[in-house]
């Protein structure tokens, strides 16, 4: 069974996407209804409850039992690039897809001691300019030191919304943040220690080993 397997039952979305879904929902609710009077409201109807299904397909969050490692992965998506930086860290680049998981999670145990919002652009999450988009620097004090995790906005995601305040004690793999429709999380590891993953590597948040043993 893979880790994004829930049943209907079981559903859960995301925090934070009620500005989305809600309207969404209602307007296909509202169609689907006027159908009745009038079989036109289908060319309305339709399409709107296929755009309610896919958002709740993109704003699910499922449960996960948490991987094994020093370092998991914040985002659901694929390896973009492994970069070492003159400091000595090594910064693991996570594109993530439309068709991802949003949620992102904690990289390792420990403390938040700082969630810092940048505006910026919202170049897509692929180019290399992406570096300068709207973003939410986290830093988190755990047994490694400090892990510094960037949430990036992209073309499409244009809201990032961090769950938890600076001073939150988070477990690894708790839930942090939420990047609506997806797009890019940066990770940087501490000088020292080697990343596990390659360039194109899948990850899972909360679940893939970034670091190696």
């Amino acid at each position: 069974m893979s880790n994004d397997s829930v049943s209907p039952r079981a559903l859960r979305l995301a925090r934070g996407v009620s500005p989305w879904l809600a309207p969404t929902a209602a307007a296909a609710a509202v169609t689907a209804i006027l159908t009745r009077r009038s079989a036109k409201w289908a060319f309305a109807a339709v399409p709107l409850a296929a755009l309610t299904g896919g958002m709740l397909w993109f704003f699910r969050d499922p449960e996960r039992r948490p991987g094994f490692g020093r370092l998991l992965s914040p985002a659901d998506g694929v390896v973009q690039s492994i970069d070492p930086l003159q400091d000595g860290r090594t910064r693991v680049a996570i594109f993530m897809s439309p068709v991802n998981v949003h949620v992102n999670r904690a990289p390792a145990a420990g403390t938040v001691t700082s969630v810092e919002h940048v505006s910026g652009g919202f170049t897509p999450a692929f180019n290399k300019d992406s570096d300068k988009n709207e973003r939410v620097v986290w830093h988190f004090d755990t047994p490694l030191g400090d892990i510094e995790m960037v949430q990036i906005a992209g073309a499409v995601a244009r809201r990032i919304i961090p769950y938890v305040p600076v001073g939150a004690k988070v477990a690894q793999g708790d839930r942090v943040g939420l990047i609506r429709l997806g797009s890019r999380v940066d990770v940087y590891l501490p000088e020292g220690i080697q990343p596990a993953v390659t360039v194109g590597d899948k990850t899972v948040a909360g679940v893939t080993r970034i670091d190696r043993a």
